[in-house]
């Protein structure tokens, strides 16, 4: 509940007649009743009553009522205010991430696999208000989740991303999953449309040329944001798979990633390079892009207001009366 408001403050100018009136009616005072000219008033000297004393309140029960008329007039009201979210300008988002082999390298913990999934996760989570899809790719590209507003099958499908259950084949194709990922925003009629691109490689893979498929985002108004993950020097990679037990064996081997070419998918879009290089990098590129992009939310404020004014004008109208009934009974020989 707020604070008493008044909608039509400007009446408040007519409070200077108060101070007019009580002056007319000082210098008048004398001759608001009838006079006699006597020889002398030695006769009459008596102590004046009660009721002479209190006449003055007549009129100060009509300068009362005045006031009360003016603060009606300026319509005191309180307001409840309760606030809601009007209509949200959203953004259409996919993400499209490298699913080869190499993710699973140990340079981010437990795996670059687990870190960027669970980072992905937590972006999905943040983004209440966006459309988001998911595209994955390594030599080839396919779509996970198409563009939708349900968060909880968006994050389920992130989560549920692991190299075992990968139906693609082995490489890096980051020209197909750029454009595997402009074929499900290219319609969208959301005000922005942005692609978070993810690998961790150079491109080996595909038939699609990734600045030919950035020219085509530039053309369709998208906006590419590209993140190379991946430590700088060696790290560990999977190697080969223990033919008894299945587990995988690890090596050394240097980190590679096609930077300038992420840089130039950026920059031709009109997006920004990122470089994660552990895991706590990883997590503030994503928050820096969801500041990046947000979302366009007016307030819609509803307000409900309670008016004052009825009481000061019964409060005038009980004034005005008690003036008129002692005027006319009590007072009714001096007047």
């Amino acid at each position: 509940m707020s604070e008493i408001t008044f909608l039509h403050p400007g009446f408040f100018w007519l409070l200077l007649l108060l101070p007019a009136a009580a002056g007319w009616y000082f210098l008048k005072r004398k001759q608001q009743s009838a006079t006699l000219r006597i020889s002398s008033v030695a006769g009459f000297k008596a102590a004046p009553s009660w009721k002479t004393k209190l006449r003055p309140a007549l009129f100060g029960l009509r300068l009362l009522a005045l006031l009360c008329m003016i603060i009606a007039l300026a319509r005191p009201r309180t307001a409840d205010v309760s606030s809601k979210a009007g209509s949200v300008n959203g953004i259409d988002i996919v993400m499209a991430i490298d699913v080869s082999t190499s993710m699973l390298a140990r340079d981010l913990k437990p795996n670059r696999f687990e870190a960027l999934k669970k980072t992905a996760a937590e972006f999905v989570d943040a983004r209440v208000n966006d459309r988001i899809g998911l595209v994955l790719y390594a030599a080839e590209a396919y779509t996970k989740i198409p563009v939708t507003s349900d968060k909880a099958l968006v994050k389920q499908a992130v989560l549920s991303v692991n190299y075992d259950n990968i139906m693609i084949k082995d490489g890096t194709a980051i020209g197909t999953g750029l454009a595997t990922a402009i074929n499900r925003l290219k319609e969208s009629k959301a005000k922005s449309r942005v692609i978070i691109l993810m690998t961790d490689g150079v491109n080996n893979a595909g038939f699609i040329d990734p600045k030919t498929a950035a020219t085509i985002a530039k053309e369709y108004g998208l906006k590419v944001y590209t993140i190379g993950i991946g430590t700088n020097g060696n790290a560990e990679f999977p190697w080969m798979q223990d033919p008894f037990t299945g587990d995988i064996i690890y090596r050394m081997a240097p980190v590679k990633i096609d930077e300038q070419l992420l840089q130039d998918i950026a920059k031709q879009t009109g997006g920004k390079y990122f470089r994660a290089t552990s895991n706590s990098k990883l997590k503030e590129i994503y928050t820096e892009i969801d500041k990046l992009e947000k979302s366009e939310m007016p307030e819609l404020k509803y307000f409900n207001y309670d008016e004052k004014f009825r009481i000061f004008v019964w409060a005038a109208l009980l004034l005005l009366l008690l003036e008129a009934v002692a005027k006319r009974t009590l007072y009714r020989s001096f007047i």
